[in-house]
């Protein structure tokens, strides 16, 4: 039979499906887990004393750790369904994963440590900020490199300079569009779950629009880049669904700058925080559309990893998709729970 090179296949139905389902789980993430990172980047901004810090501690405190399952859960089904490029992007992106995952370690260390009164709250609260912010920078620039592009070998290795190599303008563009993104939507917890009238609530309401602007000039400016100093680059080489289906996203994009605005400008905290949480979508629905069927497009000399390259084998992927039917819908439940349980807003009783 002859070679038929594998990066130039058609994608499965089930590799297809996984690679949408990676993208609701990372989505999941960015949704749930943006305002908690958010609210630790802007912990030193917004909680002046004591009892403002303890407030937004307290807002994330009975949710951030549930939170995470959905960035853990895209992880190992990243491993399952895609092993190739889990690999690759873990060998090429190492010192920064490295970076994330002592972020989030030290994040969770100062959440639980923090209110033990033990002498080290100051060394608590940078750890607090820092676990927060950096991640929330560093997942942009990651995504921002996969969809630029990254020099791999004949062996689907990263062929280029660890860390400096991912410090590219347009990455460097998507890692303040992830940052300022997820500070909007932490101060937009905060400004629902602060009590209405305090210092706190008045210095989250405040930050929101300058949040705003950011991530929408952010976003036009890698925007620009893209297509303007890149030339879309691997659209020539079949990567990307249509234009169409990007511009739709990018639809949805403004739609959600211009409903949080409306909302900030009314004063209605629970609905611009839910359209503060309409950007993630359309940022990762461009991002999922920009890159299929490649999972990591390589700017050579080897070839590009895609989604029916490194799919897995069809009984893996169909045991996987019957776990995911049982366990997604339980993990829902979950959340439904918990939110439920720790709705509206914060009072000082809630402190003790």
């Amino acid at each position: 039979m002859p070679y038929i090179d594998p990066t130039l296949m058609a994608p499965t139905p089930l590799q297809a499906i996984w690679f949408l389902l990676i993208g609701v789980l990372l989505l999941g993430y960015f949704i749930l887990d943006g305002f908690d990172l958010g609210s630790g980047g802007l912990y030193p901004f917004l909680a002046k004393d004591e009892q403002e810090k303890a407030f937004v501690r307290r807002s994330i405190g009975p949710l951030w750790d549930g939170n995470e399952v959905w960035l853990l859960t895209g992880g190992g089904a990243l491993f399952a369904a895609f092993a190739p490029a889990y690999a690759t992007a873990f060998s090429g992106f190492y010192l920064a994963i490295m970076l994330v995952l002592f972020g989030l370690i030290a994040r969770a260390a100062a959440i639980e440590f923090r209110s033990l009164g033990d002498g080290l709250n100051k060394l608590w609260d940078a750890a607090f900020f820092l676990g927060s912010a950096l991640p929330a920078l560093l997942f942009g620039v990651a995504v921002g490199n996969v969809i630029e592009g990254v020099p791999l070998d004949a062996h689907g290795d990263y062929a280029g300079l660890p860390l400096i190599g991912l410090l590219r303008p347009f990455p460097l563009v998507c890692g303040v569009i992830s940052l300022s993104q997820i500070l909007l939507q932490g101060a937009s917890w905060q400004a629902l779950k602060a009590p209405v009238g305090s210092a706190l609530h008045q210095r989250s309401v405040a930050l929101r629009t300058p949040l705003l602007i950011v991530v929408a000039v952010a976003f036009v400016l890698a925007t620009a880049l893209y297509f303007g100093l890149l030339g879309d680059p691997h659209s020539a080489q079949g990567a990307g669904l249509p234009l169409l289906f990007r511009a739709v996203f990018a639809v949805v994009f403004v739609a959600g700058v211009v409903a949080a605005l409306l909302f900030q400008r009314k004063g209605d905290d629970l609905w611009s925080f839910l359209a503060a949480n309409i950007a993630p979508v359309a940022l990762i629905g461009i991002s999922a559309t920009t890159l299929f069927p490649y999972l990591i497009p390589s700017l050579g000399p080897g070839p590009s990893i895609t989604v029916a390259s490194a799919g897995g084998t069809e009984l893996a992927l169909t045991c996987m998709t019957i776990i995911a039917a049982v366990g997604v819908p339980l993990v829902l439940v979950y959340h439904v729970i918990i939110y439920r349980t720790f709705r509206g807003r914060l009072s000082v009783e809630d402190l003790s």
